[in-house]
């Protein structure tokens, strides 16, 4: 199991799961789920090496390893600590 961290409250998820869930338990708003409209944008603060590569609709839209839309990536293993 991995596990996501977002303002001092930590959660599990399945190794390869997206993150839109638990984000959305944070309170991380969602709109189009699908990378374009940005509400879900999240700042990675640690362990960015275990999430899934930069998707194209990322790269085209300026995200990078530090920046991400929450529905666009997945926890491969390992924690990872956001902010919103």
């Amino acid at each position: 199991m991995a596990t996501l961290e977002c303002e001092g409250i930590t959660k599990e998820i399945p190794d390869g799961e997206g993150l839109q869930e638990t984000c959305e338990e944070f309170g991380i708003p969602f709109a189009c789920q699908s990378g374009v409209c940005g509400t879900c944008q999240i700042q990675i603060v640690e362990g960015k090496e275990n999430l899934t590569p930069l998707t194209e609709m990322e790269q085209e839209l300026g995200m990078d390893e530090d920046n991400r839309f929450a529905c666009q990536c997945k926890i491969k293993k390992g924690h990872v600590k956001i902010n919103y």
